[in-house]
């Protein structure tokens, strides 16, 4: 009797268990859709004073020393043959190119505008999937694809004079081919997924990549002086690595153990909302219908992409 008794409690006490435990997800998750919505902003600050590369390096190596750091403390397997290549592969598509150069895109073009080309890379994944493994699209996925570039357009259309100026053109055109490497990251890892801990090789690519970015930089005197970077940056890099790399990255994973993935799914939009709405604050970047407009047709594309390959 004492131990139904027990059972009955334990049953009377699982509803406010789990209305507890939904309201901590979605705190969790709305941090996520924040945090990463703010990453193109703490990125515009810090390359305002260094180099790009430098401070992308300098952000991954850290954030991914803390993950080694974590997980090797946790017993966790290290990668063993053909795994490191996966690792390498991935750390080139996802950091090296991708993070590296959406970081060094910032210094061009507006923190808003970056945050918009980056959630494109689902566009991205219909058309190399068509080009390379000769998959034919959905209608309601090319209808998306359609949809997403004519909201590029829209947006654009605030642009068409500066798309003159070399520095605004060089900076749209690396922000696009990082979504680009996201997109083929993100296929590698669908085709060769690693048997071991994710997260921990996610911490491994990070440190590579940072590794290998910072050692390019000081090869070709590229990099200043650690002492040469002023607080900004630090502070940039601080932001960047503790609140985007490591406490976004656990409340997402919180949020996904805790919620439906297609609710989780939504930071995707809300980012670049988020990062739309900061860079006018900060930096006084335009907010005007067109870009308004444009986003929010971009983002239905994407969505209905989304929708349409899940």
């Amino acid at each position: 009797m004492a131990q139904q008794g027990n059972q009955d409690a334990v049953l009377e006490l699982q509803p406010g268990r789990k209305a507890e435990g939904k309201s901590l997800a979605l705190l969790a998750l709305g941090l996520v859709c924040f945090f990463w919505g703010t990453t193109w902003i703490a990125s515009r600050q810090g390359v305002k004073y260094m180099p790009a590369m430098q401070l992308a390096a300098i952000r991954q190596a850290l954030g991914g020393l803390c993950y080694i750091i974590f997980y090797s403390l946790k017993g966790a397997a290290w990668p063993r043959g053909r795994e490191w290549r996966n690792i390498l592969v991935l750390s080139l598509y996802n950091f090296v190119l991708s993070n590296g150069l959406a970081t060094w895109g910032v210094k061009f073009i507006p923190a808003g505008l970056a945050a918009i080309i980056g959630a494109i890379f689902p566009l991205w994944l219909v058309v190399i999937g068509f080009v390379v493994d000769k998959t034919r699209p959905t209608k309601k996925a090319m209808l998306g694809l359609g949809i997403g570039f004519a909201g590029i357009c829209v947006i654009f259309y605030e642009h068409l004079s500066e798309l003159f100026n070399p520095d605004f053109l060089f900076g749209i055109l690396i922000s696009v081919f990082a979504t680009w490497t996201w997109a083929m990251g993100t296929l590698y890892i669908k085709k060769h997924a690693a048997s071991f801990n994710p997260y921990f090789s996610l911490g491994l690519q990070m440190a590579i990549s940072g590794t290998f970015l910072y050692a390019v930089m000081a090869a070709t005197d590229t990099a200043i002086p650690l002492a040469a970077i002023p607080w900004q940056s630090w502070a940039a890099i601080l932001y960047l690595t503790v609140f985007s790399s490591i406490l976004s990255f656990v409340a997402y994973l919180y949020a996904l153990q805790k919620l439906p993935t297609a609710q989780v799914s939504l930071y995707a939009y809300i980012n670049p909302l988020v990062a739309i709405v900061f860079s006018a604050l900060f930096f006084g970047e335009p907010l005007t219908v067109f870009i308004v407009a444009g986003t929010l047709i971009t983002l239905y594309g994407v969505w209905m992409v989304n929708r349409a390959v899940r």
